[in-house]
């Protein structure tokens, strides 16, 4: 069984007393740490891999276009004096003479100049249209596109080398042969560069392209930050989590505001291991941080042991120099930012400027994928153990009722009048449910039964009775799910209820 805990911001929410019968820290099995690394054994949610490090270290996107265009000038003079003489045979490569070198220079600087100009135009106007259309939250995607830095980068570095090239065009002496060809050949890259660009362009302005890199995100994240149900249990069961007194705990307080963006587990756990602490971190990735809001608690781990002072022996400074806060959430530990961005896509779909549900309801079968993941994972606190097998941190994380809120909170409302919605939201519950079944997670159940009712309590009235009636079948086919009634949740007449 898995019951993910509700966790709460503050020393005393994060201890308070527990009703009898349910456990103070998740049982074995829902995600413990490991005792080498101070996470889990099995995947390890708070060491960024090599995807997500690039995901989270993006370079701006001046830096690629300035570096090749150093690179680009440095060229320029180091070939400006390879001048072979005329009749030799490297001055063959050239068939011209000053004047055609002089004009092909200039064509090439020139072109440059117009197809950046046009290449930006197009970056802005896509700009435009995805945040209007889809989601502010999708610009970060296009901020930090790669293509479109490697194809500045060629424009730049073709712009830079023509120009410096032709500055040392001398009248009455042999022709750099080598930086002309070069330049040539730039001018044809640069070309190629453009055309690319504009397919790459056409294809990531398609919706369907938008969300499906939405979804490759959250998966993604998933399988980072949430080990598999069936999986081996990383608990060693011998150094169990601390229940230190609330009181006896000491409050670490932001002193920067912005989203949590990444948990250092590890360096939580050295700084723990250091001051001989026990840590419970109160904010998940994804978390808005506001300076002044407590962040994490300290205790000292021994019983009795004077309290802690965090601000004094700098236990402070490490903990928040271990949660990485920036102005945007990002993916790499935040799998909610995934489901955030795709309601964002499915309730501007339903906007009366836009007016299409397809999309809203290709927006929520893409979360249905995610959600049925989700129910193959290990969900709830995640304590840190270091090398001895003690645990000395524990980290929040989220449950299925939030995930589910945020997949059919905004748009429920939004769409309350139109049943293809509803009815799409209620096949996403059917999946959620067929899998919740099969794991045998009696809470879980009981979290999609309350939102397909919340479903049901937002229909309005002015549904016409044919439509409701559709709606109030997949109510029941949810139901049936859940009950392991597999084949009368999904038996229909001609895939009506599978499709849109």
């Amino acid at each position: 069984m898995r019951r993910s805990a509700s966790l709460r911001t503050g020393a005393t929410a994060a201890y308070a007393p527990r009703s009898p019968g349910r456990p103070a820290t998740p049982p074995p099995g829902r995600g413990i740490g490991s005792g080498r690394c101070g996470t889990r054994r099995d995947v390890n949610p708070f060491q960024r891999n090599r995807k997500a490090r690039a995901a989270s270290s993006r370079s701006p996107l001046w830096v690629w276009p300035t570096a090749g265009g150093a690179a680009a000038l440095a060229a320029a003079i180091l070939l400006e004096q390879f001048r072979p003489r005329p009749g030799t045979g490297p001055a063959g490569l050239w068939p011209g003479g000053h004047d055609a070198a002089s004009s092909m220079l200039q064509v090439v600087a020139t072109s440059s100049v117009t197809v950046a100009t046009l290449s930006l135009s197009v970056t802005v106007v896509t700009l435009q249209l995805a945040s209007q259309q889809f989601s502010p939250r999708l610009l970060r995607r296009y901020a930090h596109d790669p293509v479109l830095k490697a194809v500045l980068t060629v424009l730049l570095t073709t712009l830079v080398f023509a120009l410096a090239t032709l500055s040392f065009m001398r009248s009455g002496e042999a022709l750099p042969v080598v930086s002309l060809v070069l330049a040539s050949v730039l001018g044809v890259a640069s070309l190629a560069a453009v055309l690319g660009f504009l397919n790459h362009i056409i294809r990531r302005l398609r919706v369907d392209s938008m969300m499906l890199d939405t979804h490759k995100e959250a998966s993604d994240a998933i399988r980072r930050c949430h080990p598999a149900r069936d999986g081996p249990s990383p608990y060693t069961g011998d150094n169990p989590a601390p229940h230190p007194e609330p009181a006896r705990g000491a409050v670490v307080r932001a002193r920067r505001s912005g989203f949590l963006r990444l948990v250092d587990a590890r360096e939580l756990v050295a700084c723990a291991r250091r001051g001989d602490t026990f840590v419970r971190v109160d904010v998940r990735p994804g978390d808005l941080i506001v300076e002044g809001n407590p962040v994490a608690v300290v205790w000292a781990r021994t019983p009795g042991g004077r309290m802690p002072d965090p601000g004094a022996d700098g236990t402070a400074e490490e903990i928040e120099a271990a949660l990485k806060t920036g102005f945007e959430r990002i993916p790499d530990q935040d799998v909610a930012f995934g489901f955030r961005q795709l309601e964002d896509i499915a309730v501007k779909a339903m906007s009366p400027g836009i007016n299409d549900p397809v999309t809203a309801c290709t927006a929520v079968g893409h979360m249905a994928d995610l959600l049925v993941r989700l129910a193959g994972r290990r969900l709830g606190d995640i304590p840190h153990e270091d090398d001895d097998g003690v645990v000395r941190v524990v980290v929040p994380d989220r449950d299925l009722r939030y995930y589910l809120d945020l997949a059919c909170g905004q748009l429920r409302r939004y769409s309350s009048g139109e049943p293809t919605v509803l009815a799409a939201l209620l096949r996403m519950l059917r999946d959620l449910a067929a899998a919740v079944h099969e794991e045998g997670a009696e809470s879980d159940a009981a979290e999609v039964r309350r939102a397909a009712e919340l479903v049901m309590d937002t229909m309005a009235s002015s549904v016409g009775p044919s439509d409701a009636a559709q709606v109030h079948d997949l109510h029941g086919r949810v139901l049936a799910a859940l009950e392991g009634r597999l084949l009368d949740a999904y038996a229909d007449r001609s895939g009506e209820t599978r499709s849109v």
